[in-house]
């Protein structure tokens, strides 16, 4: 399954003390991405609307690997990394387009939720069938940003 790219372009209200995007809104700009891949995947807006139910975040992982700056120009490209029967794994990657260099990665799991409770809930067959297929669907190596851990060593 062909997930959509999200792009943007630096704002002037995102630039920072320093003079470059705050981090912030590098997870602005992946919001908006995963937005668009739940639209294609049939779990964003209407899915809500219609089932009483959502994605949740519980964790995310953000790598900054370039300064982006006002006006720069972002693609996005998205995919997903493992489904089962309540989450989902996504990865994103943004690109600053005039260099074609990784401007930032981004690593997030969700939870399907029932609105009503507020509780994780499983996804309806038909969806965890979707998802699980476009997962197997994906036979592209592991990102080399995915599932990093930050910390420092103790001596």
């Amino acid at each position: 399954m062909q997930l959509p790219f999200h792009d943007a372009r630096v704002r002037p209200e995102w630039i920072d003390a320093n003079g470059h995007m705050n981090l912030a809104y590098y997870v602005v700009v992946f919001d908006h991405a995963t937005d668009g891949v739940f639209d294609v995947l049939g779990i964003g807006d209407a899915y809500r609307q219609a089932s009483g139910h959502a994605c949740f975040a519980v964790e995310t992982h953000t790598v900054y690997a370039r300064e982006t700056v006002l006006g720069d120009p972002l693609r996005v490209a998205s995919r997903l990394l493992g489904a089962d029967g309540k989450r989902l794994h996504l990865f994103h990657e943004m690109l600053h387009v005039p260099s074609g260099e990784v401007a930032a990665a981004h690593e997030i799991m969700t939870l399907h939720v029932d609105l009503a409770s507020r509780r994780t809930a499983p996804w309806p067959d038909p969806v965890r069938a979707r998802l699980e297929a476009a997962v197997a669907g994906d036979t592209r190596p592991w990102p080399a940003a995915a599932g990093r851990r930050i910390g420092l060593r103790r001596a």
